[in-house]
C-alpha cells in the first residue's frame, strides 16, 4: 500500500530522472513525460512547483528543460514530497464537511503518519535512488555522470 499520493510519486520520478538524465544537456520535459509515459502538459504544472521548491532549475532555450538545483546527495526524498504536495490541487470532491470523529481523531491520526512518513523520508537523498536505479539497470542506456557544475 502507498500512502504517498500519485503527484508524489511522479515527482520523485521525475527528480531521480533528471539527476540520472541531465548530464551533459538538461532533460527536455518531453523526453522526461515519453519515459514515464505521461502527456508532457501533465508534467510541466509539476516540475514547475520542483523549480520553485529550489530542487530542479529550468534552462530556457532551444537545448533547455531542467536539471537539480543542487548536488543529489543534498536533496532529501522529503523536500520533494513537501514540493509537490504543498502545489499539488487539493483532493477533489472531498467535501468541506468533516464529522467530529474526522476532526478529532481521524485526522491527527494521518497527520501524525504523515509527519513520521517525512521524518524517515529526511534520511533518504536522491543519490541514494540513483544508486538503486544503476544498480537495477532502470535505464538500459543509463550512464552515471559525475554530480557537479561547472
Amino acid at each position: 500500500m502507498n500512502l504517498l499520493p500519485k503527484r508524489c510519486v511522479l515527482a520523485i520520478a521525475a527528480v531521480v530522472d533528471v539527476a540520472l538524465h541531465a548530464r551533459p544537456s538538461p532533460v527536455a520535459a518531453k523526453a522526461l513525460a515519453a519515459r514515464h509515459d505521461l502527456p508532457p502538459r501533465h508534467l510541466e504544472s509539476l516540475l514547475q512547483s520542483l523549480v520553485r521548491g529550489d530542487i530542479l532549475k529550468g534552462v530556457r532555450g532551444p537545448r533547455g528543460g531542467y536539471e537539480l538545483a543542487r548536488e543529489r546527495r543534498r536533496i532529501s526524498v522529503a523536500e520533494i514530497v513537501r514540493a509537490a504536495i504543498s502545489s499539488g490541487a487539493e483532493d477533489e470532491d472531498d467535501g468541506n464537511a468533516e464529522s467530529k470523529l474526522v476532526k478529532l481523531v481521524i485526522n491527527p491520526l494521518a497527520e501524525l503518519a504523515s509527519e513520521e512518513m517525512l521524518e524517515h523520508l529526511e534520511n533518504i537523498c536522491v543519490e541514494d535512488l540513483c544508486l538503486a536505479a544503476s544498480q537495477k539497470s532502470v535505464f538500459s542506456t543509463d550512464q552515471t555522470a559525475p554530480d557537479f557544475t561547472i
